[in-house]
């Protein structure tokens, strides 16, 4: 069970790295949202959600931690959904919308290391 739990940590860890390096690629460039972020967000919810379930493990798991985590993220994707919204209206995603993906996709891989 221990082995399944890594490979479910693996995948999330993918989706966070997807997300963000995604990001970090249009930060550089033309600052849009890809489908390769909604892809990454998508990728590490479903696996954090998955992570979140108490199975096979010996611990008490922290739900104040998963439930920060949890806002973060949806605040993350409402942000994606916004930006990408607003690029098919306008051709631009507005800082103020995409530059907070970013710093908040790095507020949550801080929660889940430092936490």
């Amino acid at each position: 069970m221990e082995i399944l739990r890594s490979i479910v940590v693996l995948i999330h860890l993918i989706g966070f790295a997807t997300l963000f390096g995604a990001w970090l690629v249009e930060a550089i460039g033309r600052r849009r949202i890809t489908r390769l972020m909604h892809w990454g967000i998508t990728i590490a919810l479903v696996a954090g959600l998955a992570l979140a379930a108490p199975w096979g493990i010996d611990h008490e798991l922290n739900y104040v931690k998963i439930t920060i985590k949890l806002v973060v993220v949806v605040v993350i994707g409402a942000l994606l959904g916004i930006g990408a919204a607003r690029e098919r209206k306008t051709g631009s995603v507005p800082p103020g919308v995409f530059w907070p993906i970013g710093l908040l996709t790095l507020l949550n891989a801080g929660l889940a290391v430092i936490w």
